[in-house]
């Protein structure tokens, strides 16, 4: 007799195990010889390895269907269960992006973030341009472990430049590693949605999710992975020309930014417009502009986004008519009213 633990990952354990367990129902009743039991993610299975094994199949093949199709009926079961392939296939919810820890949906919640899954499929690169709170970051690296699930890449990269943004290095404690993480968090946190932790230190422990500074990208040539630029407005012009060049034939990149939040030094430029301009009509580079109205955050976020644009716009309208205004000229004629304008005659001796 063996035991092992089968865990239901990446998909909704309600569309898994059905209402009231009538999926997981059917599933048990096909393997008589094994004992069963259901504990939330996992389920732990006792009786011979063969029997173990295809179980171990089934359940593959299930959580492919959901993870496909986004719902799964029980016909669908008994059907994968016989050894024929499922008919009346469901249509997928398009805005749906993958499932995370205990089924958790991930998806799209706004017609910009459509439009980059759609973009992401069609191009290798996609810039992702907006302000804070548009759910950018978030979507592109859901993208990333969909592809990373789905085995279309073998690795993820995700990369930020390690900019200060009125705050120094050297205040935080710690290595060099554990003054550059806190800069690198939102990305662990997206990624803490959307994988199992276990399975998640794993995957970094071995390098197939690998976080790093972009200064770490000099030199490599990155292949077969799905590379995120995040934060790409603290990229210096040389930084981005740098990353853009890294990018193996085979890999896919999603590079996000918020033109309004540049955190360089003021003589340092941004190469984030300059490569958008650059590379605006490259065959395979795609531009996705995010908005106030795809700000996800708390209602007044969207506010505040758009009370600070105002601000920007009227700066920038200003400076603008102040440098338009011509000077102006004093033409009057020069007088010599005063005693210190009028020439003294000469002395006749």
């Amino acid at each position: 007799m063996s035991e092992t633990t089968v865990k239901i990952e990446g998909v909704s354990l309600v569309e898994f195990y059905g209402a009231n367990n009538a999926k997981f129902d059917v599933l048990k009743r096909s393997f008589p010889k094994l004992k069963l039991i259901p504990r939330g993610s996992k389920i732990k299975v006792i009786g011979s390895q063969e029997d173990i094994e295809v179980f171990e199949n089934n359940v593959d093949k299930m959580i492919d269907f959901v993870q496909k199709y986004g719902a799964m009926k029980v016909s669908h079961v008994e059907e994968m269960l016989a050894g024929s392939e499922p008919t009346n296939i469901p249509q997928r919810k398009e805005n749906i992006i993958l499932y995370g820890p205990n089924g958790k949906v991930i998806k799209a919640k706004t017609p910009n973030q459509m439009r980059m899954i759609t973009e992401s499929d069609y191009n290798d690169i996609v810039f992702a341009i907006g302000p804070a709170g548009t759910g950018k970051t978030y979507t592109a690296v859901a993208l990333a472990v969909k592809a990373l699930k789905n085995k279309v890449v073998r690795k993820i990269v995700l990369t930020r430049p390690a900019v200060e943004a009125g705050e120094s290095l050297g205040f935080l404690p710690g290595d060099l590693k554990d003054k550059i993480d806190p800069y690198l968090r939102p990305l662990y946190d997206a990624l803490d949605d959307m994988i199992d932790v276990e399975k998640l230190n794993y995957m970094m422990t071995n390098r197939i999710i690998e976080i790093a500074p972009l200064a770490y990208m000099r030199g490599r040539t990155i292949d077969n992975a799905f590379i995120i630029l995040d934060e790409a407005q603290n990229a210096t012009r040389s930084q981005l020309k740098m990353f853009l060049t890294r990018i193996g034939p085979s890999a896919k990149t999603i590079i996000t930014g918020d033109l309004t939040q540049i955190d360089l030094p003021r003589n340092v430029k941004s190469g984030l417009r300059q490569s958008i301009n650059i590379l605006k009509d490259i065959k395979g580079i795609s531009h996705v502009h995010l908005n106030s109205e795809d700000v996800i955050r708390h209602k007044l976020v969207k506010r505040i986004i758009e009370a600070y644009q105002d601000a920007e716009d009227k700066e920038e309208e200003e400076f603008q008519n102040r440098g338009k205004k011509k000077p102006i000229l004093n033409l009057k004629k020069p007088t010599s009213n005063s005693a210190e304008e009028e020439v003294a005659p000469k002395e006749v001796s």
